[in-house]
C-alpha cells in the first residue's frame, strides 16, 4: 500500500464488469472526484493502455486502492 499514489481513493472492481474499458472508467471516475488526482488521469490512462489486461490491473493498483 506504500506505493499506491492515491491510497485514499478506493475502487471496487471485484464483482463488476471486468471489461478493460469498464475497469479503466471506474478508476477514472473515482480519480475525477478527488481534486489532487484529476491532473493524473491522462497519465493513468496512457500507462494503463500501454500493455495487456494484466498491465491495466497492475496500473490500477499503482494509482488507487483496489478492492
Amino acid at each position: 500500500m506504500d506505493n499506491v499514489k492515491y491510497p485514499e481513493i478506493v475502487v471496487q472492481l471485484t464483482g463488476n464488469d471486468g471489461n478493460a474499458f469498464a475497469v479503466m472508467g471506474a478508476v477514472q471516475r473515482a480519480m475525477r472526484k478527488h481534486p489532487e488526482a484529476k491532473n493524473d488521469i491522462a497519465e493513468f490512462q496512457k500507462e494503463a493502455m500501454s500493455g495487456d489486461y494484466n498491465h491495466l490491473l497492475a496500473t490500477c493498483t499503482q494509482y488507487v486502492t483496489v478492492l
